[in-house]
Formats: structure tokens, C-alpha cells, sequence
């Protein structure tokens, strides 16, 4: 039996925009690197602490994801793995591995664009930020810029499904030509 995890859903801040825009932006970078388009900054204080975006495919790390790279930004630059009283903005819900690192990190708050239906940690699939089991809560924002957030993914895979049924495609007709 799971225990009742607190719901701190705080409502969206005038400056959530601006910054989501920032992540998408990062996503973005991800995306011409050819990987799943997943952006995230980390504010401290109105300033950007850390960026981070996916890298798993170009570094061959299954733990290079936009949170976790952000975070080992901001730890690096702060000196320290606690990131207290800081806000990140990320484009898709967090995995189960980003939500730990972000209780792990003492983030004070989450913002995020995009649910994940098939493997979010934060509402969709599981709740883990906010377990009471857990020392450390995080407030969570979802849903900021969410159809922003959600079109960059969804074009992103249309893409991608219709690159691998052309590359199909062209090995049939290659190897009937032979």
C-alpha cells in the first residue's frame, strides 16, 4: 500500500514563461544533436544557474538527461550537490531517475511543460516527488507551456517514425533492384 503523497501544486509565476521558452530553447539543441528534444535551466535568485539538455544518444549514458545534466552544472558551479531554494524549468515530466536526483538536490521547486503518460514520476505515472517517506518535498508547477512543450516532442517522433519507414522503404527497393 502506497502512503497518500502530499499534493503541492503552486500555481504558475509570472516569470514561468519566460523561462519554459528558455528550456524549449535548449530542447531545441537537443533535437539538432539528434536527440529526444528535452531541455531544462536551472534559476537561482532570477539567473540561470545551470542548462542542461538530453545527451544520452551522444555520450552513451543512459543518465545524461536535460535534469540531471542541469544539475551537475549547477552542482559544479555551486560547489555543492544541494541546490537549495532554486527553481528548474523542464520540458517533459521526469523520469523516475530525474524526480530522485531532483529530491537528492533539494530542488525547491519544479516546472514542467509536457506530462509523460508513459513514464512521468511527478503526477503521471508516479508521484514521487512529493512522497512523505522522503526528507526533502518539492513544489511542483505542471503544465506551463504544455502544448509548446508537447508539439516540439510529437514533431519530433512524427519525424523520426517517417525517416525510419523512408529508410525501410529504400532498403526494399534496393535489394529488389539486386
Amino acid at each position: 500500500m502506497q502512503p497518500e503523497t502530499a499534493d503541492l501544486q503552486h500555481p504558475a509565476q509570472p516569470e514561468d514563461e519566460r523561462w519554459m521558452r528558455h528550456a524549449l530553447a535548449l530542447a531545441a539543441r537537443a533535437e539538432a544533436a539528434g536527440e529526444v528534444p528535452v531541455g531544462a535551466v536551472l534559476v537561482a535568485d532570477g539567473e540561470v544557474l545551470a542548462e542542461g539538455w538530453n545527451l544520452s544518444i551522444c555520450q552513451h549514458d543512459a543518465t545524461a538527461h536535460a535534469e540531471v545534466m542541469a544539475l551537475r552544472q549547477a552542482g559544479i558551479r555551486r560547489q555543492n550537490y544541494r541546490l537549495l531554494e532554486t527553481t528548474l524549468y523542464v520540458t517533459l515530466e521526469p523520469c523516475v531517475m530525474c524526480a530522485g536526483a531532483l529530491v537528492h538536490a533539494r530542488i525547491g521547486r519544479l516546472v514542467y511543460g509536457a506530462s509523460d503518460l508513459k513514464t512521468g514520476a511527478v503526477r503521471s505515472v508516479f508521484a514521487l516527488l512529493n512522497d512523505p517517506r522522503h526528507n526533502h518535498q518539492v513544489a511542483v508547477t505542471a503544465g506551463v507551456l504544455a502544448d509548446a512543450c508537447s508539439q516540439q516532442l510529437s514533431a519530433f517522433f512524427a519525424r523520426r517514425r517517417a525517416e525510419k519507414k523512408a529508410a525501410r522503404l529504400a532498403a526494399r527497393s534496393q535489394s529488389a533492384s539486386e
